[in-house]
């Protein structure tokens, strides 16, 4: 089994990644550590602000990674935010059905009401070395960009709108 965790920046793709490396023992994989370890060898002229550029370079990389676990009977997660609304045309079949996506993104009620929170937790699990210009309307851009764009392809989208921890419990609980 693959579990593929993306969503917008802040939404806890990382802390939930750990909590089901902790609950079902799955390693898992960063996408952005792959992306960092392009950017800081010298394998790519993108910065960490490319996000579109970064996604059409790491998304090749990670298909095939998924196709080699898949193949291999491996459990593996893959988190990050680096994954195109279209992905699931990347796999056939045989490949889908070994394949959990979760997609997480904040209303924007909640972005409102718990911005300093958000900002706060930042950093819970890796430590952002750049914490970049990150507002209340950026925060609301890059999340809508996820629901519709996710949505529209026809995938599920876990909206947080009020308890973030009881939404990431119901998570790991499925």
């Amino acid at each position: 089994m693959v579990i593929l965790i993306t969503g917008a920046s802040h939404t806890g793709k990382t802390l939930l990644a750990q909590r089901m490396l902790e609950k079902y023992k799955y390693p898992y994989l960063s996408i952005d550590h792959l992306k960092m370890g392009m950017i800081r060898s010298g394998k790519t002229n993108l910065t960490p602000e490319d996000d579109d550029a970064l996604t059409d370079e790491l998304w090749p990389i990670v298909r095939e990674m998924i196709k080699t676990a898949i193949e291999n009977r491996q459990n593996l997660i893959v988190e990050g935010g680096y994954i195109p609304f279209n992905w699931r045309g990347s796999f056939d079949e045989l490949y889908l059905g070994s394949i959990r996506f979760i997609c997480l993104a904040f209303s924007d009620e909640f972005i409102d009401i718990h911005f300093d929170e958000i900002r706060e937790h930042r950093s819970d699990i890796e430590a952002r070395q750049v914490v970049g210009n990150c507002t209340i309307a950026s925060l609301k851009d890059d999340n809508r960009r996820y629901i519709d764009g996710f949505k529209t392809a026809g995938e599920k989208v876990f909206l947080i709108k009020t308890d973030y921890e009881q939404m990431i419990q119901s998570i790991l609980d499925l």
